[in-house]
């Protein structure tokens, strides 16, 4: 496990950005119980924290080996982040909404993107992988080329694994579940009952909210 990761699931539970809860779980905005909640908009009320995860996201982008011309940001949570590294990295930056505007030019896409120019996509949060892959598809869509998204953190569910392989699309966080799950650990803030449950979440979220009276 890399040294980055660690350090970014330090900040996500220093800020209580990621929190940490079997009995009662939290209630995601599907209906959908569950033993993990995440709120990465934290991060962008401590300056140097966010500075550190946006240094983190260069490093991961340098890693990657992915040379873009433009940064963009996921409406709206992954905005402030890209404009971060964009700064950073002194390049352009753009924005993708999750729908097209109704009014003005339906811009869906806001800032310039020039035709087959490389795009990396900064998210907050990789859940199930379907609202950063329809991102990628906007920008895939309006003619850019997608290197690959960079979130800040990822549940590893298996769901998302699969629909970013069906997609075709290169992804990476700069921290993730696994990280998280040290930490708390390191921490003691879980008992090992209450780390063997979560694990079980992330195996199958759907039937562990199920089975505790959530939508699966």
């Amino acid at each position: 496990m890399s040294l980055i990761k660690r350090e970014i699931a330090r900040i996500l539970l220093d800020l209580n950005a990621v929190s940490l809860r079997v009995n009662p779980p939290f209630t995601w905005a599907s209906g959908r119980f569950s033993p993990i909640y995440c709120d990465n908009r934290l991060i962008i009320s401590s300056p140097s924290k966010r500075v550190a995860v946006a240094e983190a996201f260069v490093d991961l982008i340098k890693k990657e080996g992915w040379d873009p011309d433009v940064i963009a940001g996921t409406a709206t949570a992954g905005i402030p982040h890209a404009a971060f590294v964009a700064h950073l990295m002194n390049l352009p930056m753009i924005y993708i909404r999750s729908s097209s505007k109704s009014h003005g030019k339906e811009n869906k896409i806001e800032g310039t993107l020039n035709k087959d120019q490389k795009v990396v996509l900064i998210e907050d949060l990789i859940s199930t992988g379907k609202s950063s892959i329809a991102a990628g598809e906007g920008v895939v869509d309006a003619g850019g080329n997608l290197l690959g998204i960079a979130a800040i953190f990822s549940y590893g569910l298996p769901i998302a694994e699969e629909r970013f392989k069906e997609a075709g699309m290169n992804f990476n966080m700069i921290s993730d579940f696994a990280a998280l799950m040290d930490e708390a650990k390191e921490r003691n803030l879980l008992s090992q009952d209450e780390a063997d449950t979560i694990a079980k979440w992330q195996i199958d979220p759907a039937n562990w909210s199920k089975d505790r009276g959530g939508e699966g």
